[in-house]
């Protein structure tokens, strides 16, 4: 049922916003008369990599500067860029990916190589399913590029305040016995986000509780306070380098 929900969600979803897709396309193309997607390896389900698609945000040759992590002010983002990372525009050709099999609508979200050695033993279950376009992390971290504003380091900061807790609502998503009507929520949840995030954090803390979440979690769910640094699940230390945590 999750796959066929996949499936017919990402054919409708490509006919539907095609005049959008067309429209970003030519802006994007018009700032620097570059392709308007940026296509990168990423690691799927089982560790196998595959060429996920996105709108271009950032600047040609952006990736070629090995930070991982990108922060709101970060100097490779294009004007345009801004606009369509803060409504999440960037992520709608990952529907192509989803209607292919290489992605879900749901599932947590694939990471680079460089990213994924450094998981836990814990974290790599992360990897027995099929990444996905949303997930509960991607609605709690929409504002990922504010947290990791002003960093010296942003790969070590998300690795420190975001990968822990990122990786724990994974896990807690992994661990569930799959449900389309809570990828239906979460789908709902994540465009709620971008018009009331208040209720759409409410709404994660809902499925999260259902789900078996901690105390400690559901605070971090409520974003009610600054992120604190822990270890990632699996790990007893925080990250304190870019190094293989075991």
């Amino acid at each position: 049922m999750k796959r066929l929900l996949d499936i017919v969600a990402a054919a409708v979803g490509l006919i539907v916003l095609s005049p959008l897709l067309i429209v970003l396309c030519v802006m994007i193309w018009l700032q620097d008369y570059h392709s308007p997607f940026y296509v990168a390896t990423r690691i799927g389900r089982r560790e196998r990599p595959f060429r996920m698609v996105k709108f271009r945000s950032m600047v040609i040759r952006a990736d070629t500067s090995g930070v991982d992590s990108t922060a709101g002010d970060d100097p490779r983002i294009t004007s345009l860029g801004k606009f369509i990372r803060r409504f999440k525009l960037d992520e709608i050709p990952q529907l192509w990916n989803v209607l292919w099999g290489s992605m879900s609508l749901v599932g947590p979200r694939p990471n680079v190589e460089r990213e994924t050695v450094l998981y836990t033993a814990d974290e790599k279950r992360l990897l027995s399913v099929r990444p996905g376009i949303t997930d509960l992390s991607s609605i709690v971290f929409a504002d990922e590029g504010e947290i990791l504003e002003g960093s010296a380091d942003p790969d070590l900061r998300y690795n420190q305040v975001i990968r822990p807790w990122k990786s724990r609502l994974g896990l807690l998503y992994v661990d569930a016995r799959p449900s389309v009507t809570r990828d239906l929520s979460i789908i709902g949840l994540t465009v709620r986000g971008a018009i009331d995030r208040t209720r759409a954090l409410e709404g994660v803390s809902a499925i999260a509780r259902k789900l078996g979440a901690d105390a400690q979690l559901l605070e971090i769910i409520s974003r009610r306070a600054p992120l604190p640094a822990a270890a990632p699940p699996g790990a007893l230390d925080i990250v304190q380098s870019r190094a293989i945590v075991a």
